[in-house]
């Protein structure tokens, strides 16, 4: 019993001493050592200093001229400007029209009947749909310019030449309040329809009145040069004479008339147009009509019923 006890003592001890031993080192030979692993640089943040605000520069007296122009000469939407749903302007050369678009809504810009259209220029052609139809046939035809936007708050200008005139408009896009159409009245051409009908009515109307056939003497012999306003002839009531020239004379330059005395020398006379008329206010032997400098044409008017008393010159 006791030996089994001192086994077991023994066993146990050299267990202990066993486990207390150190490890003889490993031997350098064959072996590596240990590599670090790469340490992966981390780039440093680039600071920057923040931008100074840009100074905004006050506009020009030239921008500020040119501002207040183009505001003077726009031409607002108005109330009493409305026919039904279209706006009409009065035309007048260098205005401005304001235009009020939307998305999704077609704006008509309406030209004068018979009006050819020649081009239509856009500051921004992106973000606006422009295009070009017509109504109508004959001298009714009409040219409609159309404009729509793709957003609210867009603003652009177009120009549009035809063959009478050239139009300004500045377009701003709205949320939903467009304009549906606009045209224009043409005061400018009211007055030359009412001068040349004026022109017809004074030109139908008789050169002078209370006259009679029996006192009109037509003795007078037209000669020299034919250009287009010869006369196409003269008479006279015994107390004043009358050169009837061509309907056309308005259209061009008209000669002024000299009295030619018997030696030769030539005298402007006082006379007035009335139609297609001249009226001088007394008789004379020889006129003439000239006009001209370098080649002067020259139209000759001789009376030729001398001996008859009653149209002895005043």
């Amino acid at each position: 019993m006791r030996f089994h006890l001192l086994v077991a003592l023994l066993a146990s001890a050299g267990s202990a001493s066993a486990q207390t031993v150190p490890a003889p080192p490993p031997s350098s030979a064959g072996t590596i050592p240990p590599v670090a692993a790469p340490v992966a640089a981390v780039p440093m943040p680039v600071v920057t200093p923040p931008a100074a605000p840009r100074r905004r520069l006050p506009p020009s007296p030239a921008e500020l001229r040119v501002r207040a122009a183009n505001r003077a000469a726009t031409l607002e939407p108005a109330t009493a400007g409305y026919i039904n749903a279209v706006q009409v302007y009065p035309f007048s050369d260098g205005s401005v029209y304001h235009v009020l678009t939307a998305p999704g809504q077609v704006t008509d810009i309406t030209l004068q009947p018979g009006e050819v259209l020649g081009a239509v220029a856009a500051g921004d052609t992106v973000r606006w749909v422009i295009g070009d139809t017509t109504s109508g046939t004959g001298d009714s035809r009409r040219t409609h310019v159309l404009v729509k936007p793709f957003a609210p708050g867009l603003a652009t200008n177009i120009i549009i030449t035809t063959d009478r005139r050239t139009y300004h408009l500045a377009l701003t896009s709205v949320g939903r309040a467009a304009m549906v159409a606009i045209s224009w009245t043409y005061p400018q051409d009211q007055l030359i329809a009412l001068k040349a009908a004026a022109d017809r009515t004074r030109a139908a109307q008789p050169v002078a009145t209370g006259l009679s056939v029996d006192q009109l003497h037509f003795d007078y012999v037209i000669s020299g040069d034919r250009p287009t306003w010869r006369p196409v002839r003269a008479f006279d009531d015994g107390r004043q004479t009358y050169i009837e020239f061509p309907s056309d004379l308005g259209t061009g330059e008209a000669p002024p008339l000299f009295l030619v005395d018997a030696k030769g020398a030539a005298q402007l006379v006082n006379y007035r147009v009335q139609g297609r008329y001249y009226v001088v206010d007394r008789l004379f032997e020889t006129a003439e009509l000239r006009l001209g400098l370098k080649r002067q044409e020259i139209v000759r008017i001789n009376r030729t019923g001398q001996s008859d008393t009653r149209r002895r010159a005043s």
